[in-house]
């Protein structure tokens, strides 16, 4: 059993896992500890699942930014393609009186379309992709706020909401069984598949890939697309959750993807990052949030308390990159566009 257990330890991706994320590892348990001394209901099973369902949409979002920031890119689009696709998919429904299973698709194939399009541009015109992104993160904002007349769209279609509120075996919320089959498949893809070898070959060095014949462009577009995908699919989660479809939903959504894949080792220079870590970061982000909940504390200060973790992952960052990793990510993204 030791011996086992010794190979088992020494198999490449558990010491990456534990060597790239022993700090937030740390830091996640005596986090744990400390919520379960202050506060009497964290380890009740009704809190523990409660925590997985909120992780759920943010690790939607957070394995496509994976694959983009291991690019060396960034999409701060995701949050407004949510809003979006919820607001679209509701109203379809509600308001146009189309069968359920064609306004999911629709708002689905939207949200696609929306990353399509940014990692067409990317990719063809060599635009950096944060002012991409950008654009598009306004330009779904206001489609979802056109749309819905800036008000929200209740919903009660059984069928609907059963999407994000039900439950596999009376026991396992619907969100998580997604969740899980998602990073299933996304480790997968990184780790046995030519896509994934790919992914990183771009992202660890642009030019190399190139003289090898990575198809870049494919794969740019393929990633920005994958990610407009899931950011639909975590729309829709959210809107059945909520019973409506909101244009407001989705604000800050982007910054919680990136600090679940930043806190778990995805490095901004590009080429390195794995889901095991983003899947840890997103639980640090959910056990925090869930955690300050329960202790009362204001949705303002947990707006700090966020933007103070990505500033900590970032620094812890760029030390082990050598003081190079977010200059690496500027640099990478001039040399995007000039090439």
């Amino acid at each position: 059993m030791n011996k086992n257990f010794r190979t088992w330890l020494r198999s490449n991706t558990v010491t990456t896992m534990l060597r790239n994320n022993a700090g937030i590892l740390v830091v996640l348990i005596l986090f744990g500890v400390f919520l379960s001394f202050t506060t009497d209901n964290f380890l009740t099973n009704g809190n523990i699942i409660s925590v997985l369902r909120q992780i759920s949409i943010n690790m939607y979002i957070a394995l496509g930014m994976t694959l983009v920031i291991i690019l060396g890119g960034i999409d701060l689009s995701v949050g407004s393609i949510v809003a979006m696709s919820g607001t679209l998919i509701v109203g379809f429904i509600v308001t146009q009186g189309l069968p359920l299973w064609l306004a999911i698709v629709l708002g689905l194939l939207l949200g696609t379309l929306a990353g399509l399009i940014n990692g067409i541009i990317i990719a063809k015109f060599k635009v950096p992709a944060f002012i991409v992104t950008m654009a598009m993160m306004n330009i779904a904002s206001g489609v979802a706020y056109v749309y819905s007349g800036g008000r929200s769209t209740r919903i009660t279609e059984d069928f609907f909401v059963q999407i994000g509120t039900g439950y596999i075996f009376g026991k396992i919320p619907l969100p998580v069984v997604y969740m899980i089959v998602l990073i299933a498949v996304f480790v997968f893809m990184l780790n046995k598949t030519k896509f994934g070898t790919y992914v990183y070959a771009i992202g660890g060095n642009r030019e190399s890939a190139k003289v090898s014949g990575v198809p870049i462009m494919k794969v740019e577009i393929a990633v920005f697309t994958l990610t407009g995908l899931l950011s639909a699919f975590a729309g829709l989660v959210l809107a059945s959750r909520m019973y409506s479809g909101q244009p407001s939903v989705g604000s800050g959504y982007e910054l919680d993807a990136i600090a679940a894949c930043v806190l778990g080792g995805v490095s901004m220079a590009g080429g390195k990052g794995r889901i095991s870590g983003t899947v840890i970061g997103a639980m640090v982000i959910g056990i925090i949030s869930n955690g300050l909940n329960l202790m009362g504390v204001s949705s303002f200060w947990q707006l700090i308390v966020k933007g103070v973790i990505i500033l900590f992952a970032i620094l812890i960052d760029t030390q082990n990159g050598k003081g190079s990793a977010f200059s690496t990510f500027i640099k990478n993204a001039s040399l995007r566009h000039r090439s």
